[in-house]
């Protein structure tokens, strides 16, 4: 019996087919797509608030203390992620992502490459995110 389900579960990860980035958010339809947009600022928003109440309550004593660039930096990635610009419409940011996957060398990058791509381009960030794109480009495609 067991080696029955190990040889079931062990075929079905062979014949299991790999989707692409942009397979995976074309299959969702409008309100799952910017559910999960929501669920990403969100995430993104909840992380760097953490960090920062965790990273206060650790050196509130320390009056030496001065904030490492490491940190500074690690807030500027996570903000990048987060689309500022544009509010709480993320409408915008769902069809900039479907528009974005249409671009057959955009197909392997992602989404949340592509999120921060999409974001950094509705924050007017078009050099920064052209170079994101393009690093992405290369890093995911197999040719």
């Amino acid at each position: 019996m067991r080696l029955e389900v190990l040889l079931l579960v062990f075929a079905s990860i062979l014949s299991a087919k790999e989707t692409t980035p942009a397979e995976f958010w074309s299959s969702y339809n409008k309100a799952e797509k910017i559910a999960f947009v929501n669920g990403s600022f969100g995430a993104f928003a909840k992380i760097k608030s953490h960090h920062k109440s965790e990273v206060k309550k650790q050196y509130i004593h320390d009056d030496n203390w001065r904030e490492p660039y490491f940190i500074e930096r690690f807030y500027n990635i996570i903000d990048e992620y987060i689309a500022k610009e544009i509010g709480y419409n993320l409408e915008i940011i769902v069809m900039h992502l479907d528009a974005f996957y249409t671009n057959s060398d955009n197909i392997n990058i992602p989404i949340l490459e592509a999120l921060r791509i999409v974001s950094l381009i509705q924050d007017g960030e078009k050099k920064i995110a052209n170079t994101r794109l393009l690093k992405s480009q290369q890093k995911h495609n197999k040719y």
